[in-house]
């Protein structure tokens, strides 16, 4: 899929900016932001991890 979006000046420069600090180009930089989010565990995985953290807590720190 192809995209474009428009930014703001301040956000483009900031963009601009960290991609160089990177070594990157801006177009790779935005990609791999969206990659990452894309790729993040959702709502629901969160959830299910702070329910079984909750449940376990005791048990967690009887290991510690």
């Amino acid at each position: 899929m192809k995209l474009a979006l428009e930014l703001p000046p301040a956000q483009a420069q900031k963009l601009s900016d960290e991609a160089k600090r990177l070594g990157l180009a801006p177009e790779d930089l935005a990609r791999a932001a969206v990659l990452d989010l894309l790729s993040s565990p959702d709502a629901a995985f969160h959830e299910a991890a702070a329910r079984v953290l909750r449940k376990n807590q005791e048990l967690y720190k009887r290991l510690a």
